[in-house]
């Protein structure tokens, strides 16, 4: 016996097993390459979000026949055989991914017998889903799974699941090719009639690597900078859900399908102008993209086969590579026009094709973006079918359609060629969208193409989107419901027959004095025959510069008896402001108090003191004036503020307000007993039916002190010790008096109203949480007669912003495009209003007027208006619209569509901030960046909170600047006043800036260890690891690095989130986390994140052990 027997014969048992297995796995010869660039794209996804169901590739077939399955399965073998990529495996060598091309690895096909059951739709994908839904090891391997189901004697499933790392579409069509020649030759006792492979797809990898590094692309880059340059950084598709700050890969399907003749007629089309059919199909979908979107900048990927060697062409790998082909719609091109630019962008893509697209992506250096995946976030594939019916062997192959689970983008259109027809499916991201939303989207698509082909010289903005029942459908829900009022006048008439129906009841009430119905009536009614013998009648304007004050209230009233309208001229306007109000108005004459005519500036007007005409209205009538008034008859003339700077006066009509207060009436039914507090400054439409709602119903009108409505604890006692019982406020005074601690004690509230800004759902809930009134919230502009819009707020769970509701009765509320078309649920668009709340117009702004005042289109019959609101919205499936900002506050950040309302929102989800703005603030030349301004109790500090919105929100939704403010500053009607807010510092941390050293023992291992990964010389807390040059291979390192040297295990998503060393560290050192220095001293406790992903690794483990246990089950039982 020789020396090595001795040694071998000492071995225990477990050593003996162990030399045994390294001595098997010495013989195994492998091969190891480089990976590919677009591999490098789908390795570095796969750390991100492992198991990721947008990389795995399925597909189905059905095969009829007489099926020998050791013949399929030997066909199998020899395909793995053949296929290095097959036998590939991933892992990770000096801190670099390469691949592992084995000599040999075993590939099974489980089969399953589904006896007399048969298989049925939802059992089949169920049977799918499971198997593409086991989590592939890349570093073991097999990276193809393949399931036969057995329906009948000669019937069978063969189903198909492949990881994208080494295979495409294109190779699913080899797979299936190769598949059936080799079953063809095997079951007739034929060896393999293919050749042997010249290459495999290693030789490839190596081969484009060493290519990169040599070749020339100084030409392709600048091409491709050029091409995109200035390009929008995302689509704006409107989602049904807001987008996470993570792309989660969730994906769903709808199909799709385009006939024979229309393909036919559209692929004539595209040859008519030196285009393909792909091309002409290519420009129906950016037209889609462009009309949902309203964007005029289209960004889509396009797929190229890559594989443009002949040898590569019989290779099961992963050689597509999509690029982006842009396309401008600017100025509403006709179809041919955006044919003709989409062909050139496609001519250019083909001509500088070679280069990846994870190089361009390096080259142009795009803001990071966890939550979409960057440059283009739509996609089209169309070509012939990997899979079309075919025969081998007396078996009969046709493809089964497959629903999507994964997606790789926000929307990808995959199409084949099915006969001359297109057959396909959009396959969506369903953590954004609903299944109708896209399958609207579909029908839209079929409907341009069906469009263009009709005439391609229509405007792109002018082709239909919603068929003819989906246009009636969009007005139809624009409606409100038809109310009429026989018997009921215009409003100071209601008021009338109040007075005559409960004349000792109570009026009005002001610091604990009252006046009855009747007093009132006589009252009103003395200055109105006043008003009169001044020249007052229908159309003169009567300004009214008052405190507020029971005279205020018979001063109204007056006005609107004698036939005038009246013009409120609020006593605390600066001088100024007032001078120009009346030189506008040039009312003959203006009621004002006498402790307010000396605020009061020049003017021509009669004045007349209200508090000192005693005498003289003392001979006056006390009977109503019954001046006779047509509904188109000025009832008010309030100012709003202009975009020149210059208050432009808003015309209301009697018979805009008279359906805005019975709509109300019948909406939120008060009478007496009822007491309504009148606090809105009388300058804001609102108090419009603060004054008159309760006048028209017999309830009791309770004024508010002057300045009153500023002051909460002065509204909370008032509410109290009135008893009101309906009240108003703007959302951001709601905000406030919610701070107040008894405002469960105003039991007597029965309707809350809210307008004016948009209602935060969570300042909604806080206030039913503490109040049994009900809150409704309402929307409508000054030139639609105050409101137009009412919902009813209810508790609940729905993560959706508050919607302003329903259209009141006899209005329409319509969301149009920029062309006044309707737009489809779902899509923003700017509201338009119309029918009988609309004003007459702007006083003295005739070009103004036919600016926003246009021609209902709608209209049958013709002559209708509609008032153009500059507000965006849109509306849901269930009809209620959602507010979603001025079309003049929108934000715009690199292309990007920011609604600052979701960011406001996502700060004030933090316990800590009680209100937040945000702005967009221009810091320089082509330098926008988002502001945020708070406040609340011990708001914490900006890299807090920048840290907290990142786990909620996207890079780009994260603002540069916090400033924490004791309140919002507030306009004279309660709104946030905007031009008030402090400019933002210039000390933001947040903010690249000066190289500042590391602070503590953690940032100086972090920095040095990007010194190291990055090859620099210093690192500062501020710098960005990818400004420094950092890219996703570096970053899987450097995740590397912090496990091994620091023992600190991060994920890819947090690194993305906290890319510099202050970050980094803060983030490392938070509670629950190892102290401060603990990588330098010892091994640290791991932290939740680490626990929860080892125990998700753990999870993955039992679940691959326990499939590999089913498949072995499986074979055994065969």
């Amino acid at each position: 016996m020789s020396e090595i027997d001795d040694r071998l014969a000492a071995l225990t048992p477990e050593q003996r097993a162990l030399f045994e297995k390294l001595l098997a796995e010495s013989g195994q010869a492998e091969d190891s390459f480089p990976l590919s660039v677009t591999q490098q794209g789908i390795w570095f996804q796969e750390q991100l979000h492992p198991n990721n169901p947008a990389y795995v590739i399925p597909a189905a077939a059905r095969l009829d026949g007489p099926l020998d399955t050791a013949v399929l399965r030997a066909a199998l073998r020899e395909i793995v055989r053949r296929h290095e990529s097959l036998r590939t495996t991933f892992e990770l060598r000096d801190g670099q991914p390469v691949q592992v091309a084995r000599a040999e690895l075993p590939l099974d096909l489980t089969e399953e017998d589904l006896g007399a059951g048969g298989l049925d739709e939802e059992l089949f994908h169920r049977r799918m889903s499971e198997l593409r839904g086991e989590p592939f090891d890349l570093a073991a391997g097999p990276l193809l799974r393949l399931r036969l189901l057995h329906v009948g004697p000669q019937e069978a499933v063969l189903l198909v699941a492949m990881h994208h790392l080494v295979s495409d579409g294109w190779s699913v069509g080899v797979l299936v090719s190769e598949l059936l020649a080799l079953y063809e030759a095997f079951a007739a006792g034929r060896p393999s009639p293919l050749p042997d492979l010249e290459i495999h797809y290693g030789d490839f990898a190596g081969w484009q690597q060493q290519w990169l590094r040599d070749a020339d692309l100084t030409a392709d880059l600048a091409y491709w900078r050029a091409h995109l340059a200035g390009a929008p950084a995302a689509l704006a598709l409107p989602t049904d859900r807001p987008r996470p700050a993570v792309q989660g890969f969730h994906g769903a399907s709808v199909p799709f399908a385009l006939p024979e003749p229309l393909m036919r007629e559209l692929g004539a089309l595209a040859k008519r102008h030196g285009a393909t059919t792909y091309m002409a199909l290519l420009a129906a979908f950016q037209v889609l993209l462009h009309r949902h979107a309203d964007q005029d900048d289209v960004v889509v990927g396009v797929p190229t086969a890559g594989r443009g060697r002949a040898e590569v062409e019989p290779l099961i790998g992963f050689f597509v590579n999509t690029l982006p082909v842009r396309t401008d719609l600017s100025g509403n091109p006709d179809f041919v026009q955006v044919l003709t630019r989409t062909r050139d962008a496609c001519l250019g893509l083909y001509a500088h094709q070679d280069v990846p697209f994870e190089r361009i992506v390096t080259e142009l250096r795009p803001a990071r973006d966890l939550s979409r995946p960057p440059v283009f976030q739509t996609c089209l594939t169309y070509q012939s079918d990997p899979l079309p019916a075919r025969e081998s062997a007396g078996l009969r192959l046709r493809r089964l359609p497959v629903r999507a689970e994964g997606a790789r983008f926000d929307l990808e259109l995959q199409c084949f060629d099915d006969n001359g027809g297109l057959h396909g499916w959009f396959e969506y991201d369903r953590d954004l969208f609903d299944e109708r939303t896209v399958a609207r989207m579909a029908d839209h698509l079929r409907r341009i193409v069906e469009g263009v082909v009709a005439d391609p010289r229509t405007p792109v903005g002018h082709l239909p989107l919603l068929d003819d029942g989906e246009r009636a459908g969009a007005l139809a829900a624009g409606t409100g419901p038809d109310a009429e009022w026989p018997g009921r006048g215009w409003i100071h008439q209601c008021f009338e027959e109040a007075a005559r129906r409960t004349p000792a009841a109570e009026a009005v009430r002001f610091e604990g004095d009252s006046l009855d119905y009747a007093e009132l009536n006589r009252r009103a009614n003395r200055l109105a025959h006043r008003l009169r013998r001044s020249g007052v009648g229908r159309d003169v304007l009567v300004g009214v510069a008052m405190e507020r004050s029971p005279d205020l209230v018979v001063s109204l009233l007056a006005v609107l008896k004698a036939g005038g309208a009246y013009v409120p001229l609020d006593p605390g306007y600066p001088p100024d402001r007032l001078a120009y109000l009346l030189r506008d108005a040039q009312a003959p004459v203006l009621l004002t108090q006498a402790r307010v005519r000396a605020l009061l500036p020049a003017t021509d007007a009669e004045i007349l003191c209200v508090d000192e005409l005693a005498e003289q209205l003392a001979a006056e009538s006390a009977a109503d004036p019954e001046v006779a008034v047509d509904g188109e008859d000025l009832a008010y003339v309030i100012h709003t503020s202009g975009s020149t700077g210059r208050p432009k006066g808003v015309m209301n009509v009697h018979a805009a307000i008279r359906n805005r207060l019975l709509w109300m009436q019948d909406a939120f039914p008060i009478g007496p007993g009822d007491r309504v507090l009148q606090k809105t400054p009388f300058s804001f439409d609102v108090s419009v039916w603060e004054f008159f709602w309760p006048l028209m119903t017999g309830a009791t009108l309770v004024v508010a002190r002057p300045e009153g409505h500023r002051d909460s604890r002065y509204l909370i006692e008032t509410i109290r010790a009135e008893a009101i019982t309906a009240v108003h406020f703007v959302p951001s005074m709601l905000q406030v008096l919610l701070r107040e601690p008894d405002v469960e004690e105003c039991t007597s509230l029965r309707h809350v109203v809210c307008s004016g800004e948009a209602l935060p759902r969570r300042l909604a809930q806080a206030f039913l949480d503490r109040s049994g009134a009900r809150l409704h919230n309402l929307y409508g502009p000054t030139e639609a007669a105050i409101d137009v819009t009412a919902w009813t707020c209810r508790r609940d769970e729905d993560p959706r912003p508050l919607p302003i509701g329903l259209p009141i009765a006899n209005t329409r509320v319509h969301v149009l495009d920029r062309h006044l078309r309707p737009v489809p649920p779902g899509v923003p668009g700017e509201l338009h209003l119309g029918g009988r709340n609309l004003a007459r117009g702007y006083l003295n702004r005739p070009e103004l007027t036919a600016e926003r005042f246009v021609e209902d289109p709608f209209a049958p019959g013709g002559g209708a208006r509609l008032y153009r609101t500059g507000d965006l919205a849109r509306r849901r499936e269930d009809g209620a619209l959602e507010y979603l900002g001025r079309l003049d506050h929108q934000v715009k950040l690199r292309g990007l569509r920011v609604e600052p309302g979701e960011i406001e929102a996502a700060l004030t989800a933090h316990e800590r901030v009680r209100e937040a703005l945000v702005l967009a603030h221009e810091h320089g030349p082509d330098d926008v960046r988002l502001v945020a301004y708070l406040t609340g109790e011990d708001v914490p500090p900006a890299g807090r909170l920048a840290e907290f919105l990142r786990r909620r929100l996207p890079e780009y939704m994260v603002p540069s600047h916090f400033t924490v403010l004791p309140a919002l500053p507030l306009t004279v009607n309660g709104k946030v006043d905007r031009a008030a807010l402090p400019a933002p510092g210039a000390d933001r941390p947040e903010l690249r800036s000066a190289f500042a050293e590391p602070r503590d023992e953690l940032e100086r291992s972090i920095a040095a260890l990007w010194c190291r990964l990055l090859g620099v010389e210093r690192v500062g807390v501020q710098d960005s690891f990818f400004d420094l040059g950092g890219h996703s291979l570096l970053l899987a390192r450097l995740r590397a690095e912090l496990a091994e040297t620091m023992r600190q295990e991060v994920s890819m998503v947090e690194l993305f989130q906290y890319p510099t060393v202050a970050s980094l560290a803060a983030f490392l050192n938070r509670p629950g986390t190892a102290a401060p220095g603990a990588a330098a001293a010892g091994a640290p406790a791991p932290s939740t994140a680490a626990r929860e992903r080892a125990e998700a690794r753990r999870q993955t483990q039992d679940q691959r052990q326990r499939a590999a246990a089913r498949r072995t089950h499986s074979r055994k039982g065969r």
